[in-house]
């Protein structure tokens, strides 16, 4: 039975990891078209999220947790708009380096990811059920 419960740990601690991965991809796609406050500012950065696997000592089980909420060091787009408050002396405005495809395709990726915890956990669930049921008959 601490298998099952240890691999239900695992798999929450997956759910929370891409939990906060959802979150950072919704401010990546909130801030897509955010321009500076400033003329010639830097517009909003696109955040970036690495994972570790973590021991946990309670359980003796890897788990997944969050290493690093960065930021990403590319290039921001430029436009031609002189007449923008955000324009540098020579017309141009900085918009973020948020490429809304990918952070598409990381969002379903983090979503099947959450998925697949999400069912581990149900069928650790349904086994420990099970396994319960036995001992009661």
């Amino acid at each position: 039975m601490n298998d099952m419960l240890k691999s239900m740990s695992v798999a929450a601690s997956g759910l929370q990891a891409q939990a906060t991965r959802l979150r950072v991809i919704s401010e990546n796609l909130a801030n897509a078209s955010s321009t500076a406050d400033t003329p010639g500012g830097d517009p909003y950065r696109r955040k970036t999220i690495s994972f570790a696997a973590e021991l946990d000592k309670a359980t003796g089980a890897e788990e997944v947790k969050v290493k690093h909420i960065g930021t990403d060091p590319s290039q921001f787009r430029q436009i031609y708009e002189p007449s923008h408050p955000a324009a540098d002396a020579s017309g141009n405005v900085k918009l973020p380096n948020v490429n809304m495809l990918v952070e598409l395709a990381d969002m379903r990726e983090a979503q099947r990811s959450y998925e697949a915890n999400l069912q581990m956990i149900d069928q650790s669930r349904s086994m420990l059920m099970r396994t319960i049921d036995l001992l009661r008959s």
